[in-house]
């Protein structure tokens, strides 16, 4: 016989590895002990409220259920490296958008953060009180055999691919979102982006490069092997960049896209079709086949490169969204005194606060309180 307390182990492990995708609902945690001091603080955000236009809530007084008709979804990452880039995130959309209450947001965070899940929701919390948000628990070993090396280390994040599996993570209410990286900032009403109609068979929407040369995101092999390239033959493919997308989940689960982006994770994994983390998987499977969005939602590339992350001017014509890809991040350069000229439109949705400001904040009596936290998902294949 096994102890008792073993037992209850082994009977927990075996559940956990047998039952199917589950959530565990609402829970209540105090807000003591749950190891904030090891990461960086962030004033209170704005109660941003909707406008008289806005339609009403259903349920606004009591548990807000992502299921909701007329929630706005978007998709983010959430883990402690790209922490305050996600806040900054988060707090843009809300500051410009027309019904902010109507935003609902979906963060994706690694089981293996050293943040654990428990402790980000709790941050995210306390930085928006009144957010519409759920934390879900990615579960790295998913995808960890399929990861080959990139040309940055920062590419290989397991993290980095939980995009492929948002039609499994998200509850399966939720039949479109917004998907976003953590280094962006919107400077626009996100329902624009929102109402981007996906027309006829189209899964994804994006904007699209196709002045960009298509063909060096994939390696020689790949363009001299005629089964591979010939993935091509019949499209007419635009480089698109995965950081923004606006996504419908019931095609992509009907068409298990998840799937197909595997089934070239694999290849490469054999054969070296690509150099550059996640996103040629996407390409292989969407390019040409993408809706096009107006390249005023990504403004990408303003990180620099994936080896200098050299400074980048905008380019030319209308911004909604500003986007840090590349290896050179706003707050880095911010802190080390050497931003580039377009690392001060990030700055004013920064909601970080400086060692400083942190001693005189924290010499201040605090009380202990008990709050209402979104609940976890747990993803198992």
């Amino acid at each position: 016989m096994l102890p008792l307390r073993l037992s209850v182990v082994v009977l927990f492990l075996l559940v956990s590895l047998l039952l199917p995708p589950f959530c565990l609902c609402i829970r209540s945690f105090r807000g003591d002990g749950l190891g904030l001091d090891g990461l960086s603080r962030f004033s209170e955000a704005p109660d941003y409220r909707n406008g008289k236009e806005c339609p009403l809530m259903k349920n606004k007084e009591s548990y807000v259920s992502s299921c909701d008709a007329s929630f706005i979804h978007i998709a983010m990452t959430l883990d402690s490296e790209y922490l305050r880039g996600s806040m900054a995130a988060v707090h843009s959309v809300l500051r410009h958008a027309s019904c902010p209450e109507h935003v609902f947001f979906h963060f994706v965070s690694a089981e293996f953060d050293p943040a654990s899940p428990r402790v980000l929701t709790q941050l995210v919390r306390s930085t928006f009180p009144s957010l519409n948000f759920k934390v879900y628990i990615f579960r790295e070993d998913t995808v960890i055999n399929l990861i080959s090396s990139s040309i940055r280390q920062a590419l290989e994040n397991p993290l980095n691919y939980a995009r492929n599996y948002l039609g499994d993570i998200l509850d399966s209410c939720v039949d479109r979102v917004i998907y976003l990286d953590s280094d962006v900032v919107v400077v626009d009403d996100i329902v624009k982006l929102w109402e981007t109609n996906l027309t006829s068979t189209r899964v994804i929407g994006a904007p699209e490069y196709c002045h960009a040369n298509f063909t060096k995101y994939f390696t020689d092999p790949f363009w001299s092997d005629p089964v591979l390239s010939r993935v091509f033959s019949t499209r007419n493919p635009c480089y698109f960049n995965t950081g923004v997308m606006v996504m419908d989940l019931v095609k992509w689960r009907e068409g298990n896209y998840r799937k197909r982006i595997e089934n070239w994770m694999e290849v490469q994994r054999k054969k070296r079709i690509y150099e550059l983390g996640s996103l040629p998987p996407f390409l292989l499977v969407f390019a040409g086949h993408v809706e096009p969005i107006h390249h005023r939602w990504n403004q990408h590339g303003l990180g620099g490169d994936n080896v200098r992350g050299s400074c980048r001017p905008l380019h030319p014509g209308p911004v909604s969204l500003l986007h840090w890809s590349g290896k050179g991040k706003p707050w880095v350069r911010l802190d080390i005194k050497k931003p580039c000229e377009v690392d001060r439109l990030w700055e004013p949705y920064d909601l970080f606060i400086h060692g400083k400001d942190r001693q005189r904040l924290g010499s201040g009596s605090g009380s202990s309180t008990t709050t209402t936290l979104a609940g976890y998902s747990g993803y198992f294949l």
